[in-house]
């Protein structure tokens, strides 16, 4: 995995107290213990921290997100239908698909849908400096 969030916190001179500690410690070990396609909400990382530090309340979460986001340590999806979810900002680029019924978010990267964007763009004369990619779906029935 790349650079925990307390690293990037330090790195970036953000001040960690000691249950900004708890709540980084949480997000970056997230996809490590719940999946690959964890992006919790606050009230599931919230839920989760105050396993560790019950004295955590969730207007600490709430400021610490914002804080991590505004850093740009954390990345804030608002998919359809759902509550603002989080994951730590990596290193290489990958796009969503989210499944609307159950919620699981699969992570994916598409070497086609990559050239097809850049082809996009260049047909309207702009250079793609970035994008978002996020698809919804339902699981097929077998």
């Amino acid at each position: 995995m790349s650079q925990s969030i307390e690293k990037k916190c330090i790195a970036k001179g953000v001040k960690l107290t000691e249950q900004r500690k708890v709540i980084a410690r949480v997000m970056s070990e997230s996809k490590e213990t719940y999946g690959e396609s964890d992006h919790p909400d606050v009230d599931e990382l919230y839920n989760r921290v105050t396993k560790i530090d019950p004295k955590i309340s969730i207007a600490t979460v709430y400021r610490t997100v914002k804080l991590f986001e505004e850093a740009g340590i954390l990345a804030k999806h608002d998919f359809k239908g759902g509550k603002a979810r989080y994951e730590q900002i990596s290193e290489s680029h990958h796009d969503h698909l989210i499944d609307i019924k159950s919620g699981d978010i699969i992570e994916f990267v598409d070497e086609e849908i990559e050239k097809l964007q850049k082809k996009v763009a260049d047909k309207y004369g702009y250079e793609l400096v970035d994008h978002k990619l996020e698809l919804y779906g339902v699981k097929k029935k077998s």
